[in-house]
């Protein structure tokens, strides 16, 4: 019994041992897990759709009242996921939303097939998953360089769109404060510069394994993120003279301490855009939609639910992110 015992010690010491050395080795597959996790027992499912003759994953949401409900579409920035949505997608679906969160062509767990990665491939993409799954029409958010998406394809494909919601987005010219490989650090004064320029929220000196691990995570996906960015910059896909054409109700919400897509950006599509909305959220930065989820989700569900649709405005929510 003795040896029984002491056996099953052992098995156990090992597999802590086994278990401290993964963790070490890639804390954030740790964190990756509580993310799915949180999503999972929010009802929000992990699938995969074939679009385009590529594979992609995608979060889905159905309206938690049994209802089909009001398709959205969440449409993720550079170097992001599905995932990134994970503080607003249970909210949404609870508010009568069937929720859509894919991974752009070449992120997360989506294929990343050797292409010209450029806004207007991705912007093909979003338009083949949304018919992959079965929908017609349907409201849009877009995040950043998905905001730039879902502008363009609100443009080129205003059948398809209701609704637009533009949160922190890229799309029309400005002047870059950082250099072009900002998003491909290659060590931790790079990764600290990097957190500054989303977040004015301090962080706090990570252990060095964390560093290590978040570094290699960003160069595994570092080609795709910098192709990405190269397209942009190349100024092939702005829509500078084109956002007088946007026709749908347009909400643009933005963190007032973004630096690295300033609010001016916000202010100019906000002029541009007929009778679109602005809301300020104070205190956030180009993390708002994660960082300052609640404000962002007050004033998106407002304007998605607004009847009729409203027209015109500015109000200042107070976000949470620099506390």
């Amino acid at each position: 019994m003795k040896k029984v015992v002491l056996r099953g010690v052992g098995i156990l010491l090992l597999l802590a041992l086994a278990g401290g050395c993964f963790f070490y080795w890639n804390p954030l597959w740790f964190n990756d897990q509580l993310i799915r996790r949180h999503l999972w027992r929010s009802h929000v499912r992990s699938e995969y759709v074939d679009a385009g003759g590529y594979r992609l994953h995608y979060y889905e949401a159905n309206p938690t009242d049994g209802t089909a409900g009001i398709p959205l579409v969440l449409v993720h920035g550079l170097g992001a996921r599905g995932e990134d949505w994970s503080s607003m997608m249970p909210t949404l679906a609870s508010e009568g939303f069937h929720v859509y969160a894919p991974d752009l062509l070449g992120f997360g767990r989506s294929a990343k097939p050797d292409v010209a990665y450029s806004v207007a491939l991705e912007e093909n993409i979003v338009v083949d998953f949304i018919h992959a799954v079965g929908v017609q029409r349907a409201d849009v958010d877009g995040w950043s360089m998905g905001g730039w998406i879902a502008a363009k394809l609100a443009l080129d494909h205003p059948e398809m769109v209701v609704r637009l919601v533009l949160d922190d987005s890229a799309g029309i010219t400005y002047q870059l404060s950082f250099p072009r490989d900002a998003f491909v650090p290659t060590d931790a004064a790079g990764l600290y510069r990097l957190f500054a320029l989303l977040t004015p929220k301090p962080q706090p000196p990570l252990p060095d394994f964390v560093v290590r691990a978040t570094l290699r995570k960003l160069k595994s996906g570092g080609k795709i993120v910098q192709a990405s960015m190269d397209s942009m910059i190349s100024g092939s896909d702005l829509l500078d003279t084109r956002l007088k054409n946007i026709t749908q109700p347009t909400l643009i919400v933005w963190g007032t301490g973004d630096k690295l897509i300033p609010i001016s950006v916000g202010e100019t599509m906000h002029r541009d855009i007929p009778n679109s909305v602005f809301d300020g959220i104070a205190g956030c930065g180009h993390l708002a939609p994660s960082e300052c989820a609640a404000p962002v989700l007050a004033g998106t569900i407002q304007f998605l639910k607004a009847q009729p649709p409203m027209q015109g405005g500015e109000q200042m929510l107070q976000g949470t992110a620099a506390r």
